[in-house]
């Protein structure tokens, strides 16, 4: 018998697990494995502070952002006091599960099936992958975190089954020499409705490799295509192509993330992708964290609704954060003029210090009210076309 059996053993999953075994439950974490998340690898060092990762994790150390408009004009953002981490989840992701289960979490292989209720008590059903025979972990618990169509949520979870989300795709390439185009200390983010009608492309650094891709949530648009297109506009046509990953990216928030018995979601199964930037480690592993905190609360009381925890903890210091973002994106992701004024609208000094401190800290900077005002006044004239866009 388990207290906790979480589904999933991404940086959600993973981190459920780890903070659940600290806590001294017992834990099993199912996971498929050998599949890797199409994931552009951003982490700030927020989150290497609150989830004790060192810099040996780390593929590459970015200290500008490349912002470029749909007719190719760009601007370049420092990132003053830090910077961003760059992770490979291909190796990521293994060391996040590798620390739970060296921490005492139980490492099962195999897909989740289903949750069977009977007098025996609830039961996890997976199909072990080894063997391919159907077996299961008796449970008081579950955490879902497998994912944006997480199979868990969808069966149990109020809005499970109707989450929206783009799909998101990159590849890996063998990283070329630094050149005028790429920089391996920079990561390009590419505002362009010829890559992507509602989203953007990128092209993030990873050392050796780097991540190119891009997402949409249009289904008309051929991934791939747009992918080959924004590597021969960045001139890596040629750089030998080492992976190819897709999968989906929730763009909401669920508004109920537990059935109000034994099941909660965690990370993508809950929704938790930043709106406009499509961050999701940072936000999984905070869900991740929140989760187990609420399991442990629920273990405790014996009281399901504080399985409610997870994501009243989570909104409590993320919610307003994802209503700016949210905000920005509806607003400036609509159409590619747009977009030019978003990119010209980054030329300020303001809205780049600002921008990175919220990234940096996870948190809106409040230290500078005279700031928030000028970088309002000037978004309203960006918007209504009072001001020309910003040459380079």
């Amino acid at each position: 018998m388990f207290d906790v059996v979480v589904v999933g053993g991404g940086p959600a999953g993973a981190t459920a697990s780890l903070d659940l075994v600290n806590s001294g439950h017992k834990v099993a974490m199912l996971d498929r494995e050998s599949r890797i998340k199409p994931c552009g690898g951003a982490i700030p060092p927020r989150l290497m502070a609150d989830f004790a990762i060192t810099d040996d994790q780390l593929v590459a150390k970015v200290n500008t952002a490349r912002m470029i408009s749909p007719t190719g004009r760009h601007v370049d953002i420092p990132i003053e006091n830090g910077f961003v981490g760059m992770v490979d989840r291909k190796d990521f992701d293994p060391f996040l599960r590798a620390r739970a289960v060296a921490a005492g979490a139980h490492a099962v292989t195999g897909t989740f099936v289903r949750i069977q209720r009977d007098e025996d008590g609830t039961q996890v059903i997976y199909r072990e992958k080894a063997s391919g025979e159907t077996r299961s972990l008796k449970t008081r618990l579950i955490i879902g975190a497998d994912g944006a169509r997480s199979r868990v949520g969808r069966a149990e979870v109020s809005g499970g089954d109707t989450i929206p989300y783009v799909l998101a795709y990159h590849e890996i390439i063998k990283a070329p020499p630094k050149s005028a185009v790429y920089d391996p200390v920079r990561c390009d983010v590419i505002y362009d409705g010829a890559i992507s009608p509602d989203f953007y492309g990128w092209i993030f650094p990873h050392g050796d490799s780097a991540s190119v891709g891009m997402g949409t949530e249009v289904a008309s648009v051929d991934l791939k295509q747009a992918t080959a297109a924004l590597r021969a506009a960045a001139g890596l046509a040629d750089c030998e192509t080492l992976r190819r990953e897709g999968a989906p990216i929730p763009l909401k928030p669920l508004d109920r993330w537990d059935n109000g018995r034994d099941v909660v979601l965690a990370g993508d199964a809950a929704g938790v992708v930043a709106p406009s930037s499509g961050e999701g480690i940072y936000y999984a592993m905070v869900g991740g964290r929140v989760a187990a905190t609420a399991c442990a609360a629920c273990l405790e009381s014996g009281r399901a609704r504080d399985l409610r925890l997870a994501r009243s903890l989570f909104m409590k210091e993320h919610k307003m954060v994802f209503r700016v973002l949210g905000s920005m994106q509806n607003a400036y992701y609509r159409s590619d003029e747009r977009r030019e004024r978003f990119v010209s609208l980054c030329h300020d000094i303001d809205v780049q210090r600002l921008t990175f401190e919220a990234y940096m800290n996870k948190k809106l900077v409040r230290a500078r009210p005279m700031a928030h005002l000028k970088i309002g006044l000037k978004n309203l004239a960006h918007l209504t076309g009072l001001v020309a866009t910003t040459r380079t």
